[in-house]
């Protein structure tokens, strides 16, 4: 899952030269980078450009770069978002893994840290800073879960996931990609992805994170 062609939706200019820096070691060119300002431009340079990868801010000067990450996942599905933010709310982190970004950075890092998360985004990881991460897995094990007695009535058929999902789910969140599943379960890797695209749809989410995350969520995991 590497990348060649970046979008920056980054409206500060310091903060959108620090990223071409960063990303120039792994695209090679300028000319494999554009910039957008804000969710209106982007949207038109979405469409011309085709990026492989863009790094959203949440707080935009024309709109909200969680709005933004959703219809990129709508209207270009072949392009992974990440969202790049001063902002580490758990909500805001929440609703950018279900709007379909893959990875959730804080722009506080250093340039060693950052750096060293899109290398690991270009070889297919899916990234949230690491501080971030423990709040909101403290932010999901402190939600209320469902009562037992509502349960079976009130919960989706939809949602429910088979044995078989669930086992793949499991290994899901430990961090194996479908190739690594494939091999430990025996099935081939069109079934496991097959598998994953049904566990998406039943969560509502997009990516492998949100996934997860939303799993946690519904005491699914």
């Amino acid at each position: 899952m590497g990348f060649e062609r970046v979008l920056i939706v980054e409206d500060d200019p310091h903060t959108q030269q620090r990223l071409v820096q960063l990303l120039l070691e792994l695209v090679g060119s300028v000319d494999n980078i554009a910039m957008a300002g804000g969710v209106a431009d982007a949207k038109i340079v979405a469409a011309q450009f085709a990026p492989q990868l863009a790094l959203i801010d949440i707080g935009l000067p024309d709109g909200s770069g969680l709005e933004l990450i959703a219809w990129i996942a709508q209207h270009h599905a072949d392009t992974m978002t990440v969202a790049i933010s001063a902002w580490g709310h758990e909500e805001v982190v929440l609703t950018a893994l279900r709007s379909g970004a893959v990875g959730y950075l804080m722009k506080e890092r250093d340039d060693t840290e950052l750096r060293a998360s899109l290398q690991a985004i270009r070889r297919g990881g899916a990234l949230i800073d690491p501080l971030i991460a423990r709040r909101i897995l403290a932010f999901v094990s402190l939600a209320p879960a469902a009562s037992p007695s509502a349960a079976p009535a009130e919960r989706s058929e939809s949602r429910s996931l088979s044995d078989r999902e669930s086992e793949i789910l499991q290994f899901v969140a430990r961090g194996f990609s479908n190739r690594e599943i494939a091999e430990l379960t025996g099935l081939s890797r069109f079934t496991i992805e097959g598998y994953t695209k049904s566990i998406y749809r039943k969560l509502a989410v997009s990516s492998r994170t949100a996934a997860v995350f939303e799993a946690k969520s519904m005491g699914l995991l």
